[in-house]
């Protein structure tokens, strides 16, 4: 799910093919599947921004990505391999530059805010509503996500 300010401009649900042996890799394969549509978005908003001559500055503000698995967000946000991680294949981890470049942030979010739930996960009618609700910016929730 990714939105551009308060509106979803891409989203997404897809099975995975990858059979993970892990949670934070599962999360962190997600992770990386986002960042495929995020970073082209982002080159395009950086040449619509040049060619209408646009006062505000994309290249200058960093993207956000909210996750909510820790070791996904640890293992995105320090390029590090360990005894857990070093069997992800390497095509997973191609934005970590963007990350060391502070073009794109990944930030942990509780799973209970993460919106992107509602299009991966059979949700109680009511934690669906409230999630719809933010997403389409129909409650005063004033938090960042």
């Amino acid at each position: 799910l990714i939105r551009l300010g308060k509106v979803p401009v891409i989203w997404k649900s897809k099975l995975q093919t990858l059979i993970a042996v892990s949670t934070m890799e599962a999360e962190y394969v997600s992770l990386s599947m986002c960042m495929r549509e995020l970073i082209p978005l982002r080159s395009l908003l950086k040449e619509v921004q040049e060619v209408l001559k646009f006062k505000s500055s994309v290249s200058s503000t960093a993207c956000t990505l909210f996750e909510d698995n820790q070791g996904a967000v640890a293992l995105a946000n320090v390029p590090k391999m360990t005894p857990r991680s070093k069997h992800i294949a390497i095509p997973y981890h191609f934005f970590r530059e963007h990350v060391r470049k502070n073009e794109v942030e990944v930030r942990h979010i509780s799973t209970d805010k993460q919106l992107a739930d509602l299009l991966t996960k059979g949700l109680v009618e009511a934690k669906f509503e409230g999630l719809r609700d933010k997403l389409m910016g129909w409650c005063e929730d004033n938090e960042e996500y």
